[in-house]
């Protein structure tokens, strides 16, 4: 179970981007980003009725879902498209392919665990590999403006890997992540509705059939399947082990660039590749036991 839940988020999340892309247009990015949540929530609020498994949050527990929405369905989205403007996308993806060690050390911070030097090794193989899928658009990367667009990046990681935090604290208080994700989308769907009108940013309209279609794919996959199987999965096998998946996110992307787009693989493209996987085995390979001897064995 736990290996599908990886699958699928990295399958989905991965293939996302070409949702993204058939996005850009007349459409302002804040709009863009409530209409995405927004039937989102309006999506998953009514499947759960449908299935008799739409509750109302006790009242007690509101607050946290109002974090989990800001961190995971607001503030992370925005830092991230801001961080667009000032840096090429691949910069991008190698500060998110960090998410683990942002994990790692707000679980430490937030629930005692300890930093495991596994977790450390397996993320920094990734963020290399990440690094070396994307090595043209590092070279490119230069400046002041490249400072601002790293940190807006890091921030929108640091959000996400709260927002991890609080869907632990969540699920560990009762709550589905099912519930939590669906009220925490109509909540970050008020707030981005709220930023909307304080900025100004005027509400264009869908402007064609291919916006339409990739919003509803990035509201029903990317958005309610997506984090419904992520959510699960930081449940299930822990925040850090969970997010690195967001290593493989790139490696889904080009594979599709290639078929779609003609991309062309580079000697570094491989070897990125190759690093990306060999953190993926660091990071779930069975732990090593100790003979009475003190020899390791396996599993």
């Amino acid at each position: 179970m736990n290996l599908l839940l990886f699958v699928l988020t990295v399958l989905i999340w991965g293939s996302t981007w070409i949702a993204i892309a058939l996005q850009v247009g007349p459409v302002p990015v804040l709009v863009s980003v409530f209409y995405r949540f927004a039937a989102a929530a309006v999506l998953y609020l009514a499947l759960l009725a449908v299935l008799g498994r739409l509750r109302l949050p006790a009242a007690r527990d509101q607050s946290w879902i109002l974090a989990q929405a800001l961190c995971l369905f607001c503030l992370n989205f925005l830092c991230f498209y801001a961080a667009a403007g000032h840096v090429p996308s691949g910069l991008l993806s190698v500060v998110f392919s960090l998410a683990s060690i942002f994990n790692a050390v707000n679980a430490r911070v937030f629930f005692g665990d300890p930093i495991s030097g596994r977790t450390v090794l397996a993320a920094l193989l990734g963020a290399a590999g990440v690094a070396l899928l994307f090595g043209p658009d590092l070279v490119q990367a230069q400046g002041a403006d490249t400072l601002r667009g790293l940190a807006l990046a890091a921030l929108g990681t640091m959000f996400f890997s709260l927002g991890n935090m609080v869907s632990r604290r969540n699920s560990a208080a009762g709550i589905p992540p099912s519930t939590a994700s669906a009220w925490g989308m109509g909540y970050g769907a008020l707030v981005l509705a709220g930023l909307i009108a304080l900025t100004g940013t005027p509400m264009a309209a869908p402007p064609d059939a291919t916006y339409l279609a990739a919003l509803l794919y990035l509201a029903g996959i990317g958005t309610v399947l997506g984090f419904t199987t992520y959510l699960l999965m930081v449940a299930r096998i822990g925040s850090s082990r969970a997010a690195y998946a967001t290593v493989l996110f790139p490696v889904v992307a080009l594979t599709i660039s290639t078929v779609f787009e003609g991309y062309r693989w580079h000697w570094t493209g491989l070897l990125g590749l190759g690093l990306a996987l060999l953190g993926n085995a660091v990071m779930f390979a069975p732990p090593l036991r100790l003979r009475a001897g003190g020899r390791p064995v396996g599993p």
